[in-house]
């Protein structure tokens, strides 16, 4: 039949179910198992439930999708309803949660539209027809917008993508119209906007990313995140993001363009980890993962190449006048830049730590080793750790030479002081290290 050779060319909606049917003794008998699929009924302008057999690609079901209130989702894996036609109760099990919220969320949008019927239905076939032009971004609109989103197969999500970005006012459009619908209280236009702004998301396309991660634009997206019709109450991400995220500069960052991606790739994250946690892919993830990898490496390498910013750092730590509290949190930052120093190249990695020790890195951790801030002390360990990581004899060179209060000397006495046991893993690594392969000639500590 014509649906079913559609729904073989749209394989990516297909999603793997068990068919049950409720009997006259209340017990559920099972059908079949087989693949279902929201397609248009053949000559004809409704769309419909398609379970097709993954045996034989026989018609398990046929189910027209109804206007009505009738469809209930059970738990995360199961959508059943009564159906008129067959005159008793019809359920799908499906096999993953995100297969059952593929076809719920079809189901509602199809109920949706149902109620925009006087629209130009033309449009609402950009499901299995070529996608020419997006619908001006207005609030009649949005069901179209919405279908088209979500409703597209892989080649349709490709046009879908192009049309986005040669739509250079698409987003400032559609989040105006996210704060009309939030100024109005308008809860069906901005739980539309959630799922278009989801969906596009979920295109995972890095030129979208490049656009809507913006600073222009990211709290609007983030906003319009926290309407979720599947969650019973309206998020507050914006307003955790506001008050709640304090940034703490240890030292002024004066280069536009390296606070920029700092604050994105908080947000980035943000949102990866907390806003969209449930819904992510792993493709979608695996590239907001390289966002914030990127960024990171953009950071580092404009700081790292600002000779006077690295001179300030070390500067305010030696200081005699710099507060205790101010010391403590250049530390933290001087740990969080050696941190995130990893997303370099290796070349580039072992260039800047040789630059740290030329400023006297290993002389601060020295310092801080004698701190009776014992998070302070972990802190300083973990930097060690890093250069022992890179390049052990980095640091076995500064043992041997050192003079004064020496750094070997306070690595054995943290063994043996009281600091709890993950303290005491973090000296025996460093120690370890340090004596694993000594091979440095005469070397005494």
């Amino acid at each position: 039949m014509g649906a079913q050779e559609k729904s073989q060319g749209n394989s990516n909606s297909m999603q793997r179910v068990k068919v049950y049917r409720l009997n006259e003794d209340g017990k559920w008998d099972d059908q079949g198992t087989g693949h279902v699929t929201v397609d248009y009924l053949e000559r004809s302008e409704e769309l419909a439930l398609f379970v097709f057999d993954e045996e034989d690609n026989e018609t398990l079901l046929l189910h027209r999708i109804s206007p009505d209130d009738i469809y209930r989702k059970q738990e995360d894996t199961i959508i059943s309803w009564r159906d008129s036609e067959y005159s008793t109760e019809l359920a799908l099990s499906f096999q993953e949660n995100t297969g059952c919220s593929y076809i719920w969320d079809h189901i509602c949008n199809v109920q949706r539209n149902m109620h925009f019927s006087s629209l130009n239905n033309e449009i609402f076939h950009t499901m299995n027809s070529e996608l020419r032009e997006l619908p001006a971004v207005e609030l009649s609109t949005l069901p179209i917008i919405l279908k088209t989103v979500t409703e597209s197969g892989i080649a349709d999500q490709m046009r879908l993508t192009e049309l986005i970005l040669s739509d250079q006012d698409f987003f400032q459009k559609l989040m105006e119209l996210f704060r009309i619908c939030e100024d109005l209280e308008n809860i069906d236009g901005l739980h539309m906007i959630f799922k278009i702004i989801k969906g596009i998301i979920l295109l995972n396309s890095p030129q979208v990313f490049e656009k809507i991660f913006g600073d222009e634009l990211i709290m609007d997206i983030i906003g319009s995140l926290e309407y979720d019709a599947d969650v019973p109450q309206v998020q507050q991400y914006r307003l955790f993001l506001k008050e709640h995220v304090v940034f703490k500069e240890a030292i002024p960052i004066k280069n536009p363009l390296a606070l920029s991606k700092i604050h994105q790739t908080y947000r980035v994250g943000y949102l990866k980890d907390v806003v969209l946690a449930r819904v992510l892919d792993e493709a979608t993830t695996a590239s907001l993962n390289s966002i914030i990898h990127s960024n990171n490496a953009i950071v580092i390498s404009i700081l790292k190449d600002d000779s006077t910013f690295i001179q300030e750092l070390f500067a305010r730590l030696r200081s005699p006048t710099t507060s205790a509290e101010s010391k403590k949190n250049l530390v933290y930052f001087l740990h969080e830049f050696c941190s995130l120093s990893k997303s370099l190249q290796v070349v580039q990695q072992l260039r800047l730590f040789r630059d740290l020790i030329n400023e006297g890195i290993f002389d601060i951790i020295t310092d801080v080793l004698q701190s009776p801030d014992k998070k302070l002390v972990l802190t300083g360990t973990d930097i060690l750790i890093l250069f022992l990581n890179q390049d052990a004899n980095l640091l076995r060179s500064y043992v041997v030479r050192q003079e004064g209060i020496p750094l070997f000397g306070l690595l054995v006495k943290g063994m043996v002081t009281d600091f709890g046991e993950d303290m005491h893993c973090q000296f025996l690594e460093i120690l370890r290290s340090l004596l694993d392969s000594f091979t440095l000639s005469g070397a005494q500590v």
